[in-house]
């Protein structure tokens, strides 16, 4: 095989989820009724949030963005993912895997930091409502979300630029259901030493800072709502913080599982079971959390659904 990029493989094999064969047909049309779930959701609330000028309010801002964020994220991964259920093989290039990578860093880090600016904005709006204006201003909404696509930017090309410096001698089956770093390395026939310091720096960056933020911002919030004399005000928060902390719970959670240990480290089977949870169940989760029980969502759906029919 011809040498490209260092490598000498051309191509990999994707295991995928499971080689069970009574079990690829009921998988394929599970992932596809929930990638299909995502796509229309996410599709439908940006439109909603976009057409709608009374939802043009930051919170909406940086819930259109993590639709988007969303509807790509899962439409880099999912496709191939379907792929492993209804082809005996299923093939990726070289070139083709280290994009799929890009995109899946670029997504993955992207909404680990719009979720920290939606914390944050849910912060100031509790916490200090008379400053909500000026300290959220249209100029620091934009400016905090270029910071978050910044993020997501650099970071997918330390982590693609790391990996096209290890070299594929003659093993290319992933044991996977896409090119995931950690499954990656363990094919390399050169050390990923400075691989695997360089994803431990950028899980602590990307995974336990926002993390900490996150908490940090929900703990001042319950801490406001206790003091909330209104028991119908308090239930309705806790229930709000609640459901948009389950969703953060399990991106973290599941994401730093994966990547916050060494590659030798776990179970290849456990981590692609840890994966399903970041690459499809919150993509899918996200928008329901945040919008089916929000009645600003509810009206400008409402209204939205009288003026088409």
């Amino acid at each position: 095989m011809a040498l490209e990029n260092g490598s000498l493989v051309t191509e990999f094999v994707l295991l995928g989820l499971t080689d069970q064969p009574e079990l690829q047909v009921p998988l394929f049309f599970l992932f596809l009724a929930m990638y299909l779930i995502t796509s229309l959701v996410n599709l439908a609330l940006i439109i909603l949030i976009i057409l709608n000028s009374h939802l043009h309010t930051p919170m909406y801002f940086f819930l259109v963005n993590l639709s988007f964020i969303d509807l790509c994220y899962s439409s880099v991964l999912t496709p191939k993912m379907l792929m492993n259920f209804i082809l005996r093989k299923n093939i990726i290039s070289y070139m083709g895997c280290m994009t799929q990578v890009y995109f899946f860093s670029l997504f993955a880090i992207s909404e680990c930091f719009v979720l920290t600016s939606m914390a944050y904005d849910r912060y100031v709006a509790i916490c200090n409502p008379l400053l909500y204006n000026t300290v959220m201003s249209p100029k620091v909404c934009s400016y905090l979300m270029l910071g978050t696509y910044l993020m997501g930017l650099t970071g997918a090309m330390f982590h693609t630029g790391c990996l096209l410096g290890l070299t594929f001698c003659d093993g290319n089956i992933i044991n996977h259901y896409f090119c995931d770093l950690l499954p990656l390395f363990q094919l390399s026939c050169t050390s990923t030493y400075v691989n695997e310091v360089e994803l431990l720096i950028a899980g602590a960056k990307d995974i336990i800072v926002p993390s900490v933020i996150i908490f940090t911002s929900y703990g001042f919030i319950l801490s406001r709502i206790l003091q909330t004399r209104s028991t119908e005000g308090r239930s309705k928060a806790f229930s709000t913080c609640s459901s948009h902390l389950v969703a953060v719970s399990l991106f973290f959670g599941s994401s730093g599982f994966m990547y916050l240990q060494p590659s030798s480290a776990g179970s290849r089977d456990g981590g692609k079971i840890s994966s399903i949870f970041y690459t499809t169940v919150v993509p899918m989760m996200n928008p329901l959390i945040y919008s089916l029980r929000n009645k600003d969502i509810k009206i400008a759906l409402r209204k939205t659904l009288r003026k088409i029919l």
